[in-house]
């Protein structure tokens, strides 16, 4: 069964300032992040794996699920929520393989509808379109269009992420074209008041979103 994943899906920003992130994070989520993804490409892996073990402790705090980006070793040996995958990344049965039963794999499927339908079939939990907005992680990102989600809305059942460039003023659009959740980094963690910001967007999803509701082991304690 899908998991319900909806309202705001912070991603990490990369930093070797381990103290300055988990403050960082623990004032989105104590705002209402629903998710957390840890995402490092250029950090050592002891420094890495330590973060990602102090970032599991806030999220269990306040069940939270925690992703991490790019990484099934590293999740695993955490009992983290899930995984999420990049186009170059292994195929998602190998990534469910290596991971535990009730695990998440999440799936980048950019501007490609057909590559988001056979993610759903192959068992991704949730598929991620974007950039939708001009991106300082990713500038030269390629960019669907809302109607990209209208159409995703139609013909897969798996939760939709909507990614890039996304801001308190164009967040709107996104959930009204179908985003059940959309994925922040800079307009988050770049904000003066984090646990505000994360509030806001937080409360740009209806009451009709329902609330992410995962097994225990999504939060480590199975």
């Amino acid at each position: 069964m899908a998991k319900l994943i909806n309202g705001l899906y912070a991603i990490t920003p990369e930093t070797g300032d381990t103290a300055q992130l988990l403050r960082d994070v623990e004032a989105a989520l104590r705002g209402g992040a629903s998710m957390l993804q840890y995402r490092a490409k250029k950090l050592a892996p002891n420094l890495k794996a330590n973060q990602a073990q102090a970032l599991q402790s806030l999220c269990k705090k306040y069940r939270v699920p925690l992703i991490i980006n790019d990484d099934t070793t590293l999740a695993a040996s955490l009992s983290a929520s899930g995984v999420h995958l990049g186009s170059r990344d292994m195929p998602i049965g190998e990534a469910h393989q290596s991971l535990f039963s009730g695990m998440l794999v999440g799936v980048s499927c950019y501007d490609q509808l057909d590559l988001a339908v056979e993610a759903e079939k192959n068992g991704a939990d949730y598929v991620a379109f974007g950039s939708f907005f001009q991106s300082t992680t990713k500038p030269q990102a390629v960019r669907p269009t809302l109607d990209l989600l209208r159409e995703a809305k139609q013909k897969i059942s798996c939760p939709i992420v909507a990614i890039g460039g996304v801001t308190l003023d164009n967040a709107p659009s996104l959930i009204e074209a179908g985003a059940d959740a959309v994925a922040v980094i800079s307009a988050v963690f770049d904000a003066e008041d984090i646990a505000d910001t994360a509030h806001r967007f937080a409360s740009l999803f209806s009451p009709r979103h329902k609330s992410y509701a995962p097994s225990p082991h999504l939060w480590g304690e199975g």
